[in-house]
């Protein structure tokens, strides 16, 4: 099956052309495209990406990142459509993974993973280093507890693979949604339509940027919330969000 790559991207400058650059590095003989969805950038964004001769830059001029990630569904060509962020980079292997899990399990509507993060800060005093990789690590114990126990609502909105009939089956993304709940409302809505499967082998690196400049605690605790709000009550709590950049 041909594999399409959609990255929203709204005023990613800084980041996109090392995005881009990890695709095309690892590239896979099934890689029919690469699109990139200009989300209303105001930067330099879309002339990057258009710089790269396997790129397809879309347009959605509405801002939400839900309408970026439908007009790439609307836009791609490929079997299996792949979403990551405009700042995460894709490992050697990721690719392979990816065609690996499709191939050997025939009822795989979604594949996922987790993020590793770069870009986390350099503490001098010890006691500060100590205390932020200590609330790190309770991150993600929360977060690996909740996916353990809710498998199949589980999809890393930067980092998923999924069958384009599937996902034009449930009707594409709830554009009502603006940032936080997104992706776990489509791993809801997915789940009711086929399998779901999160992989730890299926990781990706991505920015630790809103980790960094939001807090911990504070970021994690949101995105939990948003996470069991989705699936208890099919709607998130937090409806506005900032853009870190």
């Amino acid at each position: 099956m041909n594999i399409s790559v959609i990255i929203p991207a709204y005023n990613e400058e800084n980041y996109i052309g090392a995005t881009l650059q990890s695709i095309i590095d690892s590239e896979p003989s099934n890689l029919l495209e690469i699109i990139v969805v200009d989300n209303a950038s105001t930067d330099a964004t879309a002339d990057i990406a258009a710089k790269y001769k396997q790129v397809r830059v879309v347009r959605e001029p509405k801002k939400g990142l839900t309408r970026a990630r439908q007009a790439g569904l609307d836009a791609a060509l490929g079997d299996i459509l792949v979403y990551i962020d405009a700042d995460t980079i894709a490992r050697k292997d990721w690719f392979a993974e990816l065609n690996k899990e499709f191939e050997t399990d025939k009822d795989i509507i979604c594949l996922s993973g987790p993020y590793r993060y770069y870009g986390l800060p350099e503490f001098k005093n010890p006691l500060t280093k100590w205390w932020y990789h200590y609330w790190f690590i309770v991150w993600y114990w929360f977060a690996d507890f909740f996916i353990s126990h809710t498998q199949g609502y589980v999809v890393t909105g930067g980092n998923f693979a999924a069958k384009k009939q599937a996902l034009l089956g449930i009707g594409g993304f709830d554009t009502k949604i603006e940032f936080y709940g997104e992706d776990t409302d489509i791993a809801r809505r997915l789940n009711q339509f086929g399998k779901i499967k999160f992989s730890k082998d299926f990781w990706i690196a991505t920015s630790a940027r809103r980790f960094n400049h939001e807090g911990l605690v504070v970021t994690g605790f949101r995105y939990l919330v948003n996470y069991a709000s989705v699936i208890l009550f099919k709607k998130p709590v937090t409806k506005k969000y900032q853009d870190v950049r």
